[in-house]
């Protein structure tokens, strides 16, 4: 008996010992394909909109290159799941959509050596950008669910997301830097852009580098269920017809109502600080990052708000509290009145982002979450696609004048407030949660809603 037990016990170590080796390296790379993709949109898109003032394109068409083309990537989502069946794994697509982001640096490269780019291929380059970086969402979501075993998925994404935070943030950070030491070199030669285009150049390359990296960390992952059996897809119409008036399809509408009312300015405040208030590449960062770490900071302290008082009671801080904040950016230019406003926008954001997400994926059934989730990307898409497109022919045809942006800031702000009608028929819904991982999707200037939830770190998935 006790002999085969112990050739038992042996046998079970033995077993586990290559599965725990396997899970240590995917936990671990998963980990450096975070960090790698932090520093790609720290390097590269962050400066995108500055780019293309760089090379001589308008301030509107530096605002639409930073929105529209994300239409693509939500309308991508949609043939995610056609694509997973074709190639019969979710890693295959999330490859092929993280080297096609890879590619589009590329041309962003030449273009900075020869410091010019048409805007339709501007438009087109940045179109491949999110087609490859929004197109893996779905499909990630589903893979990494079969990656991280759910008694330690909580602690596994919150340190995901930190660090990918912190590398973000170096990127950002570092980039303006740089920009500002290539620009200042150029003014000592006589205001030529020749230094600021080479570290473009040199940032775009190490973004295109770093997602090489990160698509080689995923490359590395197992894939244990190339396509899991307990996740529902939901047809478009279905989703539609099924939420349109429970309380997630309330949610949504609420959402969707202010995502186009704040990107009817969001694209526009990067040309609005370089162009009308001369900020210099470091004042721009540093005032990003202002938002990015205060909304970092807040995060924990929602979380615990919404656990003792509700989720719908922190959405509807958070709701009041981005009403006014683009109208503050017309009240003065005076750059520490900016920094406290980035303060609070990073605040209200957080409480806005957190309790969204905990309320309405509490109302979705698991199994469909990443259906909904495709759903709603897209109609997030839409509505930010719209809202640019108004503020862009609002600017066009205002001359681009300071004014003009103070009128858009205005009608951003006054938008957000009559959401606010709509955010009143959205019903108290219980949620038990305080927290949920986050995988970053686009860097905005004044930290609005651009990150997708981890659907692995919610509550219910994460019990065993």
């Amino acid at each position: 008996m006790n002999g085969l037990t112990t050739d038992s016990s042996s046998s079970a170590s033995k077993s586990r010992g290559p599965r725990s080796r396997l899970l240590a390296h995917n936990l671990r790379v998963s980990q450096w394909d975070a960090a790698a993709f932090g520093v790609m949109v720290g390097l590269g898109e962050t400066y995108l909109p500055l780019f293309v003032l760089t090379v001589g394109l308008t301030e509107v068409m530096s605002g639409l290159v930073v929105s529209v083309p994300v239409l693509l990537g939500g309308a991508l989502q949609m043939i995610s799941p056609w694509a997973v069946a074709v190639l019969k794994s979710h890693k295959r697509w999330v490859l092929c959509c993280s080297l096609l982001q890879a590619a589009s640096f590329v041309p962003l490269i030449v273009a900075a050596f020869v410091g010019y780019i048409p805007p339709w291929a501007a438009l087109v380059v940045a179109a491949l950008y999110w087609a490859g970086g929004l197109g893996t969402g779905p499909a990630w979501n589903v893979w990494i669910g079969t990656l991280v075993p759910r008694t330690i998925r909580a602690h596994f994404f919150a340190k995901r997301t930190r660090l990918q935070q912190g590398t973000v943030l170096a990127g950002f950070l570092a980039g303006g830097f740089a920009l500002q030491a290539g620009k200042k070199h150029d003014l000592a030669l006589g205001d030529r852009h020749d230094t600021t285009l080479i570290v473009f150049a040199v940032l775009f390359s190490v973004a295109c580098v770093c997602r090489i990296a990160s698509a080689a960390f995923l490359a590395s992952q197992t894939e244990p269920e190339p396509l899991p059996p307990d996740r529902q897809r939901v047809p478009v119409l279905e989703q539609l017809r099924r939420y349109r008036h429970s309380a997630g399809g309330r949610l949504l509408l609420y959402i969707i109502v202010v995502q186009f009312g704040v990107w009817i300015t969001g694209p526009y405040f990067a040309p609005y600080m370089n162009r009308k208030l001369l900020f210099s590449y470091s004042d721009y960062a540093v005032l990003i990052a202002f938002s990015f770490v205060f909304k970092i900071l807040a995060l924990p302290l929602c979380g615990r708000f919404a656990k003792r008082w509700g989720a719908r009671r922190l959405l509807t801080i958070g709701g009041i509290g981005i009403v006014p904040l683009a109208g503050m950016w017309g009240v003065s230019d005076n750059y520490a009145w900016l920094c406290v406003t980035q303060v609070i926008a990073g605040l209200s954001w957080a409480a806005y982002e957190l309790a969204f997400f905990l309320l309405f994926f509490e109302s979705i059934p698991a199994n469909e979450r990443v259906s909904v989730l495709t759903l709603f990307n897209l109609l997030n898409s839409l509505a930010l696609a719209a809202g640019a497109m108004i503020g862009g022919i609002i600017l066009h045809y205002a001359g681009e004048t300071p004014a003009a942006y103070h009128a858009l800031f205005t009608i951003s702000s006054g938008w957000r407030a009559l959401a606010l009608i709509v955010l009143w028929r959205v019903p108290f819904i219980d949620v038990p949660a305080d927290s949920v991982s986050m995988q970053l999707e686009e860097l905005s200037p004044t930290g609005d809603l651009l990150e997708g939830p981890i659907l692995s770190s919610m509550p219910d998935e994460t019990r065993p």
